[in-house]
């Protein structure tokens, strides 16, 4: 997806732009723990999160925001995510990652956006969850 910014010069749309900007990662993060808490097999990272998710959900809008080509609001606040090491005190493994990208795949069919989309950035969830794992199974 392109825009014309002058004649002769196009300009391509991030990630964040494609979602709606912050309403819409706000959505697909509010979207997202909404598919965690209410998706039985989203169960075992549920159990991963405090009862009351609110900071983490902040948190994940946060980083995603900057992940996603918008406002580095993430590193702005807490500096450096440092994911790898900011994921180890917690035992992530296949089933652990297949959970979380099962709550994100839903949470992204719910934003309505274009397949190839929709796609694009299951893709580029599936690379950062699996870089997570730090178990085997």
């Amino acid at each position: 997806m392109t825009n014309v910014v002058k004649p002769g010069q196009n300009y391509k749309l991030s990630q964040y732009e494609k979602l709606g900007g912050e309403a819409g990662v706000r959505q697909l993060v509010s979207y997202f723990y909404q598919a965690m808490e209410s998706n039985p097999k989203a169960k075992q990272i549920r159990e991963m999160h405090a009862v009351d998710s609110s900071e983490a959900e902040e948190k994940l809008f946060l980083f995603l925001s900057g992940w996603l080509g918008g406002p580095s609001l993430f590193i702005e606040k807490y500096g450096h995510p440092r994911l790898r090491a900011r994921h180890l005190p917690f035992s992530i493994g296949i089933a652990e990652r297949d959970q979380w990208l099962l709550c994100m795949q839903q949470a992204l069919e719910q934003i309505e956006i274009e397949k190839p989309v929709l796609d694009e950035l299951m893709q580029a969830f599936f690379n950062t969850a699996d870089f997570m794992r730090n178990k085997q199974s």
